[in-house]
């Protein structure tokens, strides 16, 4: 099971990643409410791209953070010294049990027991 950071999420509006689209909506992978608010509310969004990505969030389940993401997410951030967004979508990651789809293994990969893969061909 599998968390899709918002990095991967933009990479499958483009044609030479739509194969990332079926991996998304794939029974088992989840969004964090944060990619959510980091995808669409791009200020340079296009009318296309939005409608692509509200459609996308339509098909996939999305965790909302708790009280419990938020606290795992402040350790992390003083921790590893990550943005708050990868904070928080790491939290999200670990209080669920979920592994992270990304390009961005670098930062999560600091993160103890958080399994991270780039599915960017």
């Amino acid at each position: 099971m599998f968390l899709v950071d918002s990095n991967i999420i933009i990479y499958s509006f483009f044609l030479e990643h739509a194969y990332l689209r079926s991996l998304i909506v794939t029974d088992g992978t989840y969004v964090s409410e944060i990619s959510r608010v980091e995808v669409l509310g791009y200020h340079k969004l296009s009318p296309k791209e939005e409608i692509y990505f509200r459609k996308l969030f339509s098909l996939v389940p999305i965790i909302a953070p708790s009280q419990v993401i938020f606290d795992t997410a402040i350790e992390i951030r003083k921790k590893h010294n990550l943005n708050l967004g990868d904070s928080i979508i790491g939290a999200t990651a670990l209080s669920h049990g979920l592994s992270i789809y990304s390009r961005n293994l670098k930062d999560f990969e600091k993160i103890n027991n958080i399994i991270c893969v780039n599915p960017v061909l």
